[in-house]
C-alpha cells in the first residue's frame, strides 16, 4: 500500500500529546521547554526521504551505533536505508540502517510489536493480512533528532523510540488486548542483505539474548544483542521460519521469537535492546552502562541534548526559517555516520574476524570514502576535531588487518565498493593539519602499501602510467581517483622529508593527464600509448559498464583537483579552460538509456546529484573567475537543496551531499581536499559561527547579503582587508572575525591577481 510522495512531515515539536486514533500516546514533557538555544527543532530528518535521498529515519544519537527506525515492505533501490516516504507499510523497528548509500544493507534485530493471533512471516503487499506488516500514516508520525513516534493502524499500537549510543530503546502504548505480542524476527534485513546463522534465547524472566550473522554488502557480518524488557515475560516461542519450535531457544538460519501477553487499554511495554559486534554480554553490559533506568522522556533529552551539542557547533542568522531547517537538517546528516563499531569497553570485532579488547580508540564503521573524503572529512577537521583521530586510528587498524586502507568499509568488512584508495587523502589531510593522536610513520607506511599493491589495475598503473580501457572497467576514473590519492601521498612525503617518495607520487599525481585526448579535449578511455577507446560520446554514461563511474567524459574531464593548474594548462590556458567550463553547465545530449541513477542534479552535464562534480564550481577562482563560482553555487543551493521531502537532489551517500552545502552555505569549500585550503563562494547567511576547537571561534558577516546580491566585493579577516578568494585551514582554525562585503554585480577585479588565486602546491 502507497501514498503519493508528500511534503515535509512538519511535526517536529507539536504539543504534549500526540492524539492516535483510538489511543493517545504520551510525547516526552521537556519538547515543551527546549531552551532557546535549541537546534534540533530546525532538523527535519524527512528531508531527503522522497526521490533519491535514501536517508534514514529513526533515532539515534551522533555517529551511534544504533539506528533504530522503521523498516517498510517495499524492497529496491529507493528503499536501501529500508524508508521510504512514498511508503505507508512498516514491518519491524530494526536496530542498524544505512544513510544515503547506494546499495541496501543492516536491517539487523527487528522488533515488531502486534495484537492478535501470531503472524511470523512479514506478509506481502498483495496479501498483508498473511503476515504481520502494518500501515501507518505519515500525519501520525513525527521524527526529530534522538526520537521517532507512529501508530501502527493494524493493531493501535503506538511505537515510540530513543538512543543513546548501542542501545535502542522502545515504549509501545498497547490497546487492551487478550493477545498482544512483540516479535522479534532475526531472518528480516535491507537490501542484500540474507540471514546466514541466527540464534535467540531466553535467560530469564525480563531478558532475551541472540545474535544474527548475515551476508550482503558486508560480505560477513556478526552482530550481538541483549534485550531487557519491563514487563515479565510469561509465555515465550521460538520459529524456525514459520514452524514453531519446542522450548524458549534456538539456533537456526531464520529464527524468531515471540513474546505473548495481555494488556489493558493504554498499558506501556518498554524494550531496551543493547547491540554489539562482539558477544551477548557485552550487549548488556553496554545497556548496564549507557541506560541503567527506565526514564523513556529522560533518554529522549539525554538523546536530544546530544545533538544539540554538536548542532549548535555552527549557529546561522538568517531571516528564513526555512534556510535553518535546510541547513541543520544537513549537518545533522553528516553527523550519522561514520558509526560507532565497538562496545562501551572498547572491545570490537576486526576485519579479520579477531576480538581487538579494550582498543585505546574508537573503533568506527560506515565508511563511504569515495565520496566523504571530497568534503565530509574535511568538515569533521573543523567540526569534530576530537573524533578525527578516531577514524584514522579505525582506518589505520583495518589496514593492519586487511593489508589496505578501507575502500567502503562496513560493519567489519570490506566491501571494496567505488574505485580509488580514497581512505589515502583522508588520513594525509588529517597529518598535514597537524592531528598528533595517531602513529604517523605507521599511517605512511598504510598509505605507501594501498598504493602500491597490484590490484585493480595498479599493476597498469606503475608500468605505463595508465589503465588499458579494455583491462579493467571504469578505468578512466579509477585512474583520475588513483592519481588525486598519489598526490596526497606525494604531500605526506614532502612533509616527511622523503625526497624520493615524493619525486615518485609527484608524478604519479599526474598520471590523470595520461587520460586526457588532446584532440577531443575529453578525459577518455585509452587502449594503448597510441589509440583511444572508440566509438566515443562525452555524453553516454553506461553504468559500470564503460570508463567512468557513475558518469560520462564531461564530468569526469575536470576530476583533477590536486592539480587545477595542470588541468588549466592541458585546456589550452585560461581562457580556453573557462570556456570549456562555461560549457559544462550548458552542454546537452543523451546520456543513453543505461545512464545511472546517479547522475542527477542536472546543469547542462554539470551533475551535482553525484559526487564527481561537486568540486567543479570552485575552479573558476584558479582562473581568476570567483564570479561565476557565486552564480553556480547560489543556484545550486537554492534549486537543489529544499525543505521538502524531495530537498536532496541526489543520493545523500553518508553526508557527503549534506557537507557540500553545509560548507557551501557558509561560502567556502575544500576543492583539494588534502591541501589544507578552502575556496570562497558565496555566503548564503547574513551571519554565521563556528565554535572551533580549544575555546576559539570565527565570525562570518556577509554585509548587504540577499538572493540578488551573491557577489563578493571585497573582504576583511580580523579588520584587515583581504584579497585572496581562498582561506587555509591553518588561518581559519586561529579564529577571529572574516567579513564578506556582498553586491548584485561582480567585482571583476577581486580575486583576479595570480597571488590572490587559490593554489594546489604553495608556491
Amino acid at each position: 500500500m502507497r501514498i503519493p510522495i508528500i511534503t515535509s512531515v512538519n511535526n517536529l515539536f507539536l504539543a504534549a500529546t500526540v492524539l492516535f486514533t483510538g489511543l493517545t500516546v504520551t510525547q516526552p514533557v521537556f519538547s515543551q521547554q527546549k531552551p532557546k538555544s535549541s537546534l534540533t527543532k530546525y532538523v527535519d530528518p524527512f528531508i531527503g526521504t522522497g526521490f533519491h535521498g535514501h536517508v534514514f529515519v529513526g533515532a539515534n544519537v551522533p555517529f551511534g551505533a544504533v539506528q533504530l527506525g522503521p523498516t517498510n515492505i517495499s524492497q529496491g533501490w529507493d528503499w536501501c536505508s529500508g524508508y521510504h516516504i512514498s511508503d505507508s507499510t512498516i514491518v519491524g523497528f530494526q536496530h542498524t540502517h544505512l544513510s544515503g548509500t547506494g546499495i541496501g544493507d543492516l536491517g539487523d534485530i527487528s522488533f515488531m510489536p502486534t495484537t492478535g493471533p501470531v503472524k511470523v512471516s512479514k506478509g506481502t503487499l498483495k496479501d498483508m493480512q498473511s503476515g504481520y506488516v502494518s500501515t501507518f500514516s505519515h500525519q501520525q508520525e513525527t521524527a526529530r533528532p534522538g526520537y521517532y513516534a507512529v501508530k501502527l493502524n493494524r493493531y493501535n499500537i503506538g511505537v515510540q523510540l530513543t538512543a543513546t549510543q548501542r542501545v535502542g530503546f522502545h515504549q509501545y502504548t498497547f490497546p487492551k488486548s487478550a493477545q498482544s505480542n512483540i516479535i522479534i524476527d532475526l531472518q528480516e534485513g535491507i537490501g542484500w542483505d540474507r540471514p546466514i546463522k541466527t540464534a535467540i534465547r531466553q535467560v530469564n524472566d525480563s531478558t532475551i539474548t541472540g545474535y544474527r550473522y548475515s551476508a550482503g554488502w558486508a560480505a560477513d557480518q556478526r552482530i550481538y544483542f541483549t534485550a531487557v524488557f519491563s514487563k515479565k515475560i510469561k509465555n515465550f516461542s521460538v520459529y524456525d521460519s514459520t514452524a514453531v519450535q519446542t522450548g524458549t531457544e534456538l539456533e537456526a538460519r531464520k529464527v524468531k521469537g515471540v513474546l505473548s501477553f495481555a494488556t489493558t487499554a493504554g498499558e506501556k511495554v518498554f524494550v531496551k535492546v543493547g547491540i554489539s559486534p562482539v558477544s551477548t554480554a557485552n550487549a548488556l553490559a553496554n545497556i548496564k552502562a549507557e541506560l541503567p533506568g527506565w526514564n523513556f522522556d529522560k533518554t529522549v533529552a539525554a538523546a536530544d541534548a546530544a545533538w544539540n551539542k554538536e548542532l549548535q557547533k555552527v549557529e546561522i542568522k538568517t531571516a528564513e526559517e526555512s534556510k535553518k531547517t535546510i541547513f541543520y537538517t544537513a549537518l545533522y546528516h553528516t553527523l550519522i555516520a561514520p558509526s560507532i563499531f565497538n562496545d562501551h569497553n572498547g572491545d570490537y570485532l576486526g576485519t579479520d574476524k579477531k576480538v581487538y579488547p579494550k582498543a585505546s580508540f574508537t573503533n568506527l564503521t560506515t565508511f563511504s570514502l569515495w565520496d566523504t573524503y571530497r568534503a565530509a572529512n574535511p568538515l569533521y577537521t573543523i567540526l569534530q576535531p576530537q573524533r578525527v583521530n578516531d577514524m584514522i586510528n579505525s582506518m589505520l587498524a583495518i589496514y593492519q588487518q586487511q593489508g589496505k586502507l578501507p575502500m567502503w568499509h562496513l560493519m567489519g568488512n570490506e566491501t571494496n565498493t567505488m574505485v580509488g584508495y580514497s581512505a589515502v587523502p583522508i588520513v594525509v589531510d588529517a597529518y598535514l593539519k597537524g592531528f598528533k593522536g595517531f602513529d604517523a610513520k605507521l599511517a605512511y607506511e598504510a598509505v605507501k602499501a594501498t598504493a602500491m599493491r597490484d590490484d585493480l589495475g595498479l599493476n597498469f598503473v606503475k608500468k605505463l602510467g595508465y589503465i588499458p580501457a579494455d583491462s579493467v572497467v571504469e578505468s578512466v576514473a579509477m585512474g583520475l581517483e588513483y592519481a588525486i590519492d598519489d598526490w596526497s601521498i606525494a604531500q605526506m612525503a614532502k612533509k616527511m622529508g622523503n625526497t624520493a617518495d615524493y619525486q615518485y607520487f609527484s608524478k604519479r599525481g599526474k598520471n590523470y593527464q595520461n587520460y586526457f585526448d588532446k584532440q577531443t579535449h575529453f578525459m577518455r578511455g585509452r587502449l594503448s600509448a597510441t589509440e583511444w577507446r572508440t566509438p566515443f560520446s562525452p555524453f553516454e554514461s553506461r553504468h559500470r559498464k564503460d570508463d567512468y563511474t557513475e558518469g560520462n567524459a564531461w564530468q569526469y574531464t575536470w576530476l583533477a583537483p590536486q592539480d587545477v593548474e595542470g588541468l588549466i594548462a592541458l585546456q589550452g590556458g585560461e581562457q580556453p579552460f573557462i570556456k570549456k567550463l562555461d560549457s559544462l553547465f550548458i552542454a546537452k545530449g543523451n546520456m543513453g538509456a543505461e545512464a545511472s541513477n546517479d547522475i542527477s542534479g542536472l546543469i547542462g552535464q554539470y551533475a551535482h546529484g553525484n559526487e564527481p562534480s561537486h568540486h567543479i564550481t570552485y575552479m573558476y577562482p584558479y582562473a581568476g573567475q570567483p564570479w561565476k563560482t557565486a552564480q553556480k553555487v547560489r543556484y545550486i543551493l537554492k534549486n537543489f537543496y529544499t525543505n521538502k521531502t524531495d530537498g536532496i537532489i541526489g543520493n545523500e551517500d553518508v553526508g557527503q551531499m549534506s557537507s557540500w552545502y553545509v560548507f557551501s552555505s557558509l561560502g567556502f569549500y575544500p576543492l583539494n581536499p588534502s591541501n589544507g585550503n578552502y575556496v570562497f563562494g558565496s555566503p548564503l547567511f547574513n551571519e554565521a559561527n563556528i565554535k572551533l576547537a580549544r575555546g576559539k571561534s570565527i565570525r562570518m558577516v556577509a554585509h548587504n547579503n540577499s538572493d540578488k546580491n551573491i557577489y563578493i566585493q571585497q573582504v576583511t579577516l580580523n579588520g584587515k582587508s583581504y584579497t585572496k578568494s581562498y582561506i587555509t585551514h591553518a588561518d581559519l582554525l586561529k579564529g577571529g572575525l572574516l567579513v564578506f562585503e556582498m553586491g548584485n554585480k561582480p567585482n571583476l577585479n577581486w580575486g583576479k591577481l595570480q597571488q590572490d588565486r587559490p593554489y594546489s602546491v604553495k608556491p
